[in-house]
């Protein structure tokens, strides 16, 4: 992986004297402790007599210096620390101010202190906390290679059929409108027997209390029908279910933390184009979904279930597109050291039990029981459907088509070229 160095945007010193009769504009390089070499640009005012900014070194008149550090809204929590502690430490040992904006549109943080190694030192254990922070899994990806399938009305609908199945409901409006109605019929019910008559006795020294039961009226209601009798006791809710409008093959996941490795992603992606249509010969690529399959545990205690991949014609053309990708965002430096080390697998997935929404967290590995489902599914013909574009999308974000949001695509052929 390329490193990313810290380059401050500006340095500026100032000077404690009222008079000032000259400026001065001077570039300095400041070498850190491992070797790095971080330039800077120094704004000094100072007068003929009193103050010089000569290489090397700078007057004694000099107070106060101040970079801008790119970092990224996803990152400040990592330079705050749990309660500002991290900030608090930083500052204190290096006697600098930390600002971090609380704007969602600034990715910069702000160092203040009395000299440029304070402030230059505070940057270096800013990007210390930044490259540790990018290769934990405490910083989920942002951003992905998909290839849409949800552009296909038809797969939609039987991905929809599939949950609905799985989940007891033949039709989801339908049980609402049904629960719904139960209601109705239980409120009902109530509100005809709220005025039901009880006798009570009250015998002399007796500070027991007969009541007559004879005339109160007896009322059956009907279960309540229960969308699956087993499912919540296989680990199976809706929450594990990939929504069918945002099915997709992934290529490639990306930690954009920033707004420059946006811009750059979006760069790259449109920058390969002409490759992408290459690898495929320009000519349009169809895939075939057939059957399930789990990734990641047993069938009993699954994590993953998918629909395996496969490309009609078995000429490599789509996996020879997906590695144009790939390595371009290798070469660009977004992509993680160990993501540039997986192996590609397309494959469809259609439930995800680290999806699942609860209450409260907990570090035990989730999983669902997937063994009906596979009885059921297992050779299920998902159907055939082309590849027409490449997006690069971003996670937890989405745009009116339910699908997630397009930062920039490229698209793939749809017909034959005719030469």
């Amino acid at each position: 992986m390329t490193s990313m160095l810290w380059r401050p945007v500006s340095t500026t010193a100032t000077s404690s004297s009222p008079s000032l009769e000259a400026s001065n504009m001077k570039d300095v390089t400041v070498d850190s402790e491992d070797g790095v070499q971080v330039r800077a640009t120094i704004s000094a005012d100072f007068t003929n007599d009193e103050r010089r900014v000569t290489e090397g070194e700078s007057s004694c008149s000099v107070e106060k210096h101040s970079i801008s550090v790119e970092v990224g809204t996803s990152l400040f929590r990592f330079i705050k620390g749990k309660g500002g502690s991290t900030q608090q430490k930083i500052e204190e040992e290096l006697g600098v101010k930390i600002t971090i904006p609380t704007s969602k549109q600034d990715d910069f943080v702000t160092i203040e202190g009395t000299s440029v190694d304070s402030v230059t030192s505070a940057a270096e254990k800013i990007q210390a906390i930044i490259d540790e922070s990018v290769n934990s899994r405490n910083l989920d990806y942002s951003h992905f290679i998909s290839l849409p399938l949800a552009i296909h009305p038809e797969l939609v609908d039987k991905l929809i059929k599939f949950q609905n199945s799985i989940l007891g409901n033949e039709d989801a409006c339908v049980n609402e409108d049904e629960d719904t109605t139960e209601n109705k019929e239980v409120d009902q019910l109530s509100k005809e027997n709220a005025d039901v008559a009880v006798e009570l006795k009250v015998e002399d020294g007796s500070a027991a209390v007969k009541v007559n039961l004879t005339n109160i009226p007896l009322v059956s209601y009907a279960p309540k029908a229960s969308k699956s009798s087993t499912s919540s006791d296989l680990g199976i809710d809706k929450s594990i279910f990939i929504k069918p409008k945002t099915f997709h093959l992934t290529v490639l996941m990306l930690k954009l933390w920033n707004k420059d490795r946006v811009k750059r992603a979006t760069e790259v992606l449109q920058s390969i184009s002409t490759q992408v249509m290459e690898a495929l010969d320009n000519r349009p690529l169809s895939i075939r979904l057939k059957g399930l399959d789990c990734m990641k545990g047993s069938l009993a205690k699954a994590r993953v279930l998918y629909a395996p991949v496969e490309e009609i014609g078995s000429e490599g053309r789509l996996l020879r597109a997906c590695q144009v990708i790939i390595d371009a965002y290798t070469e660009a430096g977004l992509v993680l050291e160990n993501d540039a080390k997986q192996s590609l697998k397309l494959h469809a997935t259609v439930m995800n039990a680290r999806h699942r929404k609860r209450k409260t967290w907990t570090k035990k590995v989730d999983s669902f029981d997937a063994r009906g489902i596979f009885k059921q599914y297992g050779s299920e013909e998902w159907g055939e459907y082309l590849i027409r574009e490449a997006h690069l999308s971003q996670r937890f974000s989405f745009d009116e088509n339910g699908y997630y949001h397009c930062c920039t695509s490229i698209t793939f052929p749809e017909e034959m070229q005719v030469e």
